[in-house]
Protein backbone atom coordinates (compact mmCIF):
# COMPACT_ATOMS: atom_id res chain seq x y z
CA UNK A 1 0.00 0.00 0.00
CA UNK A 2 0.96 3.65 -0.25
CA UNK A 3 2.73 5.02 2.39
CA UNK A 4 0.73 7.57 4.80
CA UNK A 5 1.93 10.08 7.90
CA UNK A 6 0.18 11.33 10.58
CA UNK A 7 -0.27 14.70 12.14
CA UNK A 8 -1.02 15.33 16.01
CA UNK A 9 -1.88 17.63 17.91
CA UNK A 10 -2.37 17.65 21.35
CA UNK A 11 -4.78 20.44 23.51
CA UNK A 12 -5.16 20.67 26.76
CA UNK A 13 -8.69 18.52 26.25
CA UNK A 14 -8.59 17.09 23.42
CA UNK A 15 -5.64 15.18 21.17
CA UNK A 16 -6.35 16.06 17.36
CA UNK A 17 -5.29 13.32 15.04
CA UNK A 18 -5.03 13.07 11.09
CA UNK A 19 -3.86 10.46 8.90
CA UNK A 20 -2.12 12.24 5.33
CA UNK A 21 -1.15 10.04 1.99
CA UNK A 22 2.02 11.07 0.75
CA UNK A 23 0.79 14.38 -0.98
CA UNK A 24 -0.71 15.60 1.69
CA UNK A 25 -4.16 15.33 1.78
CA UNK A 26 -5.90 14.88 4.77
CA UNK A 27 -7.38 11.01 4.69
CA UNK A 28 -9.52 10.92 8.30
CA UNK A 29 -9.20 12.88 11.05
CA UNK A 30 -10.17 11.52 15.11
CA UNK A 31 -10.16 13.19 17.95
CA UNK A 32 -9.58 11.36 21.89
CA UNK A 33 -9.28 13.13 25.17
CA UNK A 34 -6.51 14.46 26.55
CA UNK A 35 -5.52 12.94 29.90
CA UNK A 36 -3.64 15.28 31.90
CA UNK A 37 -3.79 12.87 35.20
CA UNK A 38 -0.43 12.27 37.54
CA UNK A 39 1.54 14.90 35.34
CA UNK A 40 0.32 14.48 32.07
CA UNK A 41 2.15 11.05 31.84
CA UNK A 42 -1.26 9.33 29.85
CA UNK A 43 -0.84 12.09 26.97
CA UNK A 44 1.67 10.08 24.80
CA UNK A 45 1.20 6.88 25.10
CA UNK A 46 -2.40 7.33 24.43
CA UNK A 47 -1.56 8.95 21.18
CA UNK A 48 0.74 6.15 20.50
CA UNK A 49 -2.72 3.85 21.44
CA UNK A 50 -4.58 5.29 19.56
CA UNK A 51 -2.27 5.61 16.05
CA UNK A 52 -1.91 1.60 16.46
CA UNK A 53 -5.09 0.84 17.04
CA UNK A 54 -6.13 2.98 13.74
CA UNK A 55 -3.14 1.27 12.16
CA UNK A 56 -4.91 -2.20 13.03
CA UNK A 57 -8.52 -1.43 11.91
CA UNK A 58 -6.95 0.21 8.12
CA UNK A 59 -4.42 -2.45 8.05
CA UNK A 60 -1.56 -0.28 7.89
CA UNK A 61 1.50 -2.26 8.53
CA UNK A 62 4.52 -0.09 10.29
CA UNK A 63 6.39 0.04 7.17
CA UNK A 64 2.96 1.99 5.68
CA UNK A 65 3.70 4.77 7.93
CA UNK A 66 6.30 7.19 6.18
CA UNK A 67 6.12 9.36 9.82
CA UNK A 68 4.36 10.81 12.69
CA UNK A 69 4.38 14.62 13.50
CA UNK A 70 3.37 16.03 16.74
CA UNK A 71 2.32 19.53 18.21
CA UNK A 72 2.12 20.50 21.78
CA UNK A 73 1.65 23.33 23.81
CA UNK A 74 5.23 24.58 24.72
CA UNK A 75 8.53 25.32 23.44
CA UNK A 76 10.19 21.91 21.81
CA UNK A 77 13.94 22.24 21.72
CA UNK A 78 15.73 21.17 18.74
CA UNK A 79 16.45 17.38 20.07
CA UNK A 80 12.44 17.12 20.39
CA UNK A 81 12.49 17.79 24.14
CA UNK A 82 10.38 20.46 26.09
CA UNK A 83 11.59 21.43 29.45
CA UNK A 84 7.97 22.21 30.54
CA UNK A 85 4.28 22.04 29.13
CA UNK A 86 2.01 23.63 32.09
CA UNK A 87 -1.02 23.07 30.03
CA UNK A 88 -0.34 19.11 30.25
CA UNK A 89 1.41 19.36 33.35
CA UNK A 90 4.78 18.01 31.63
CA UNK A 91 7.85 18.97 32.84
CA UNK A 92 10.98 17.63 31.06
CA UNK A 93 9.43 15.45 28.60
CA UNK A 94 11.16 13.43 25.33
CA UNK A 95 8.39 13.65 22.89
CA UNK A 96 10.37 11.74 20.10
CA UNK A 97 12.10 9.93 22.03
CA UNK A 98 8.81 7.82 23.60
CA UNK A 99 7.20 7.46 20.62
CA UNK A 100 10.13 6.33 18.40
CA UNK A 101 10.02 3.75 21.51
CA UNK A 102 6.51 2.97 20.11
CA UNK A 103 6.79 2.96 16.45
CA UNK A 104 10.49 1.80 15.31
CA UNK A 105 11.93 3.19 11.88
CA UNK A 106 8.76 5.39 11.33
CA UNK A 107 10.24 9.44 11.26
CA UNK A 108 8.95 11.06 14.31
CA UNK A 109 9.07 15.02 14.87
CA UNK A 110 7.90 17.75 17.11
CA UNK A 111 7.23 20.97 17.25
CA UNK A 112 5.23 24.00 19.70
CA UNK A 113 1.16 23.81 18.23
CA UNK A 114 1.23 27.29 17.45
CA UNK A 115 4.29 27.26 15.43
CA UNK A 116 2.88 23.74 13.56
CA UNK A 117 -0.77 25.84 13.06
CA UNK A 118 1.24 28.20 11.43
CA UNK A 119 3.57 25.47 9.01
CA UNK A 120 -0.10 23.97 8.24
CA UNK A 121 -1.87 27.42 7.23
CA UNK A 122 1.05 28.50 4.95
CA UNK A 123 1.15 24.72 3.74
CA UNK A 124 -2.60 24.68 2.80
CA UNK A 125 -4.45 27.18 4.36
CA UNK A 126 -4.67 31.19 4.14
CA UNK A 127 -0.59 31.17 3.16
CA UNK A 128 -0.85 28.87 0.32
CA UNK A 129 1.30 29.92 -2.07
CA UNK A 130 3.74 31.59 0.20
CA UNK A 131 7.28 31.06 1.64
CA UNK A 132 7.45 33.34 4.48
CA UNK A 133 4.53 34.06 7.14
CA UNK A 134 4.11 34.62 10.70
CA UNK A 135 0.86 33.78 12.02
CA UNK A 136 -0.93 35.15 15.26
CA UNK A 137 -3.42 33.25 16.87
CA UNK A 138 -5.74 35.23 18.83
CA UNK A 139 -7.92 33.10 21.36
CA UNK A 140 -7.64 32.67 25.41
CA UNK A 141 -4.20 33.32 25.12
CA UNK A 142 -1.76 35.01 22.07
CA UNK A 143 0.05 32.48 20.25
CA UNK A 144 2.36 32.71 17.29
CA UNK A 145 4.84 31.25 14.59
CA UNK A 146 6.94 32.28 12.28
CA UNK A 147 7.59 30.34 9.20
CA UNK A 148 10.54 31.19 6.98
CA UNK A 149 11.03 29.64 3.48
CA UNK A 150 8.25 26.87 4.17
CA UNK A 151 9.86 26.25 7.24
CA UNK A 152 8.97 26.69 11.32
CA UNK A 153 11.76 29.11 12.89
CA UNK A 154 11.92 27.72 16.56
CA UNK A 155 14.95 29.20 17.55
CA UNK A 156 17.42 28.03 19.82
CA UNK A 157 15.81 27.48 22.96
CA UNK A 158 12.11 26.97 21.09
CA UNK A 159 10.94 29.87 22.29
CA UNK A 160 10.49 31.36 18.00
CA UNK A 161 6.82 32.69 17.39
CA UNK A 162 6.22 33.79 21.29
CA UNK A 163 4.50 37.15 20.02
CA UNK A 164 1.88 37.43 22.65
CA UNK A 165 4.97 37.49 25.18
CA UNK A 166 6.17 40.70 23.46
CA UNK A 167 6.37 43.94 25.85
CA UNK A 168 3.72 46.32 24.84
CA UNK A 169 2.44 48.46 26.71
CA UNK A 170 4.78 49.97 29.69
CA UNK A 171 1.60 51.75 32.04
CA UNK A 172 0.29 47.52 32.23
CA UNK A 173 1.04 47.03 35.91
CA UNK A 174 -0.84 43.59 36.23
CA UNK A 175 1.37 39.95 35.84
CA UNK A 176 0.53 38.57 32.67
CA UNK A 177 0.95 34.81 33.09
CA UNK A 178 4.78 34.46 31.93
CA UNK A 179 5.17 36.71 35.33
CA UNK A 180 6.28 40.15 33.02
CA UNK A 181 3.77 42.84 32.50
CA UNK A 182 2.54 44.47 29.62
CA UNK A 183 2.97 41.53 27.37
CA UNK A 184 0.82 41.86 23.91
CA UNK A 185 -1.03 38.93 25.27
CA UNK A 186 -2.67 41.09 28.14
CA UNK A 187 -4.24 43.08 25.64
CA UNK A 188 -4.84 41.45 22.30
CA UNK A 189 -6.22 38.01 23.70
CA UNK A 190 -10.15 37.35 23.92
CA UNK A 191 -8.98 37.76 27.61
CA UNK A 192 -7.41 41.10 27.02
CA UNK A 193 -10.48 42.27 25.04
CA UNK A 194 -12.81 41.88 27.77
CA UNK A 195 -10.25 43.34 30.57
CA UNK A 196 -10.15 46.16 28.27
CA UNK A 197 -13.99 46.62 27.90
CA UNK A 198 -14.45 46.12 31.94
CA UNK A 199 -12.01 48.65 32.19
CA UNK A 200 -13.57 51.23 30.01
CA UNK A 201 -17.23 50.48 31.37
CA UNK A 202 -15.89 50.99 35.28
CA UNK A 203 -14.03 54.53 33.60
CA UNK A 204 -16.71 55.91 31.90
CA UNK A 205 -19.98 54.90 33.99
CA UNK A 206 -21.91 57.69 31.95
CA UNK A 207 -21.13 56.20 28.55
CA UNK A 208 -24.21 53.79 27.63
CA UNK A 209 -23.15 50.60 26.05
CA UNK A 210 -25.04 47.39 25.12
CA UNK A 211 -22.31 45.50 27.38
CA UNK A 212 -23.68 47.12 30.42
CA UNK A 213 -26.91 44.44 30.18
CA UNK A 214 -24.46 41.73 29.71
CA UNK A 215 -23.94 39.29 32.99
CA UNK A 216 -20.77 38.12 31.55
CA UNK A 217 -18.97 40.22 28.85
CA UNK A 218 -17.07 38.05 26.31
CA UNK A 219 -14.71 39.14 23.29
CA UNK A 220 -17.22 38.31 20.74
CA UNK A 221 -20.15 40.62 22.51
CA UNK A 222 -17.26 43.18 22.08
CA UNK A 223 -16.58 42.60 18.60
CA UNK A 224 -20.14 42.07 17.96
CA UNK A 225 -20.87 45.81 19.43
CA UNK A 226 -17.85 47.08 18.06
CA UNK A 227 -19.00 46.39 14.39
CA UNK A 228 -22.48 47.65 15.42
CA UNK A 229 -20.81 51.09 16.11
CA UNK A 230 -21.36 50.86 20.05
CA UNK A 231 -18.73 53.31 21.08
CA UNK A 232 -17.23 51.95 24.06
CA UNK A 233 -16.86 48.07 22.31
CA UNK A 234 -15.03 50.66 19.31
CA UNK A 235 -12.70 51.73 22.01
CA UNK A 236 -12.33 48.41 23.35
CA UNK A 237 -11.15 47.18 19.97
CA UNK A 238 -8.96 50.07 18.64
CA UNK A 239 -6.74 49.88 21.97
CA UNK A 240 -6.32 45.89 20.81
CA UNK A 241 -5.46 46.70 17.23
CA UNK A 242 -2.75 49.54 18.47
CA UNK A 243 -1.08 47.43 20.21
CA UNK A 244 -0.90 44.35 17.97
CA UNK A 245 -0.58 46.40 15.22
CA UNK A 246 1.87 47.75 16.81
CA UNK A 247 3.85 44.48 17.82
CA UNK A 248 3.09 43.37 14.03
CA UNK A 249 5.38 46.13 12.58
CA UNK A 250 8.50 45.41 14.81
CA UNK A 251 8.06 41.84 13.58
CA UNK A 252 7.77 43.09 10.13
CA UNK A 253 10.93 45.05 10.70
CA UNK A 254 12.97 41.36 11.44
CA UNK A 255 10.96 39.05 9.55
CA UNK A 256 9.60 40.94 6.65
CA UNK A 257 6.90 38.31 5.95
CA UNK A 258 4.70 37.74 2.92
CA UNK A 259 1.38 37.57 5.08
CA UNK A 260 0.35 37.60 8.58
CA UNK A 261 -2.59 35.08 9.29
CA UNK A 262 -5.00 35.64 12.66
CA UNK A 263 -6.56 32.82 13.83
CA UNK A 264 -8.00 31.54 16.77
CA UNK A 265 -11.72 32.37 17.87
CA UNK A 266 -11.15 36.04 17.90
CA UNK A 267 -10.17 36.17 14.06
CA UNK A 268 -13.97 35.39 13.61
CA UNK A 269 -14.27 39.24 14.02
CA UNK A 270 -12.77 39.19 9.67
CA UNK A 271 -11.81 42.02 7.96
CA UNK A 272 -13.36 44.29 10.38
CA UNK A 273 -10.86 43.46 13.02
CA UNK A 274 -8.02 43.11 10.89
CA UNK A 275 -8.77 46.30 8.90
CA UNK A 276 -8.31 48.10 12.22
CA UNK A 277 -4.79 45.90 13.26
CA UNK A 278 -4.24 47.19 9.56
CA UNK A 279 -4.55 50.98 10.14
CA UNK A 280 -1.87 50.57 13.03
CA UNK A 281 0.64 48.25 11.20
CA UNK A 282 0.99 50.53 8.41
CA UNK A 283 1.11 53.42 10.75
CA UNK A 284 3.96 51.85 12.66
CA UNK A 285 5.90 50.54 10.17
CA UNK A 286 6.74 53.52 7.30
CA UNK A 287 9.72 52.52 5.99
CA UNK A 288 7.99 50.67 3.32
CA UNK A 289 5.00 51.12 0.57
CA UNK A 290 4.88 47.62 0.11
CA UNK A 291 3.41 45.86 3.50
CA UNK A 292 2.93 42.66 4.35
CA UNK A 293 -0.46 41.27 3.95
CA UNK A 294 -2.74 40.85 6.83
CA UNK A 295 -5.36 37.75 6.22
CA UNK A 296 -7.72 35.49 8.09
CA UNK A 297 -6.81 31.77 8.96
CA UNK A 298 -8.74 29.14 7.06
CA UNK A 299 -8.09 25.97 8.28
CA UNK A 300 -9.23 26.50 11.83
CA UNK A 301 -8.90 23.67 14.31
CA UNK A 302 -7.64 21.76 11.53
CA UNK A 303 -4.14 23.74 11.23
CA UNK A 304 -2.20 21.49 13.93
CA UNK A 305 -2.95 18.22 12.29
CA UNK A 306 -1.99 19.93 8.73
CA UNK A 307 1.13 21.14 10.35
CA UNK A 308 2.26 18.48 12.32
CA UNK A 309 2.03 16.14 8.87
CA UNK A 310 4.21 18.98 6.52
CA UNK A 311 6.89 18.32 9.29
CA UNK A 312 7.85 14.44 8.63
CA UNK A 313 6.38 15.05 5.06
CA UNK A 314 9.87 17.54 4.63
Amino acid sequence: MAKCCFGVDVGGTTVKIGCFDSAGTLLDKWEIPTRKEEGGKYVLPDVAASLKKYMAEKGIPMKGVYGIGIGVPGPVLPNGTVEVCVNLGWGHTDIIGTIRHEFHGVHIAAGNDANVAALGEVWRGAGKGRKNAVMVTLGTGVGGGVVLNQKIVAGTHGMGGEIGHIHVRDEDQDTCNCGGRGCLEQTASATGIVREARRLLRENPETESPLRGLEEVTAKDVCVYAAQGDELSLKALDIMAFYLGRALAGIAMVVDPEVFIIGGGVSRAGKFLNDKIEKYYHEFAPLSKSKSEIVTALLGNDAGIYGAAKMVLD
